[in-house]
């Protein structure tokens, strides 16, 4: 487990290794230890997209918390939705072109579920956005793919990183796209009584 935020007293436990929500958690001065959690983030068939996010969402708190009971623990996940499709992380190069390819020109639907669990009480939200991809070429698909941005963000991009020179628009919450809501964060800290973020 790794200390870090901006605070030498965590306020809760995150329960994920992304980089990405580490720096949201410190833009709104949460402070936090990082925990890391395996979870089987396989779709079960019948499930609504919605269902589906929330429902990993729920699964990482709740392992943070297992593991971490000492304070409460906050899980995420982020999923691409385009066409009723779910897009998670690209399993190889060819699954990374082929959703770079099908989202490119078009608008799709980004979806991030953030959940809170202390023990006795457990919470989730989902924030959903939607994003106009320009149009790009398979020279385009293939140059980005070897920055290895790709390799772990669902849908095969990165908001905030070189792709976003692809975004020709955006509806809803930019922190949501890129994998943690902060003003949903935030109400849902409320919830279980860390209101005077440090």
């Amino acid at each position: 487990m790794t200390n870090t935020g901006v605070s030498d007293k965590p306020q809760i436990t995150l329960a994920s290794s992304s980089p990405r929500r580490r720096e949201l958690l410190d833009q709104i001065q949460v402070s936090y230890n990082v925990l890391p959690v395996d979870i089987d983030e396989s779709y079960v068939p019948g499930e609504t997209a919605e269902q589906f996010v929330t429902r990993l969402a729920l699964e990482k708190a709740r392992s943070g918390y297992k593991t971490s009971p000492l304070m409460p623990a906050l899980g995420s996940d982020t999923i691409v939705l385009f066409d009723h499709q779910i897009l998670g992380k690209p399993k190889n190069r060819q699954d990374a072109l082929n959703m770079l390819q099908m989202l490119s020109g078009k608008n799709h639907q980004v979806m991030t579920a953030v959940a809170i669990c202390n023990g006795e009480t457990e919470h989730c939200v989902i924030s959903a956005s939607e994003v106009e991809f320009a149009q790009i070429d398979d020279q385009q698909a293939e140059a980005y793919w070897e920055t290895g941005e790709p390799v772990d963000k669902a849908g095969g991009y990165g908001i905030q990183g070189i792709a976003a020179q692809f975004i020709k628009n955006i509806k809803g919450s930019y922190s949501g796209i890129m994998g943690l809501p902060l003003y949903e964060t935030v109400e849902l800290l409320k919830r279980v009584g860390i209101k005077n973020l440090k």
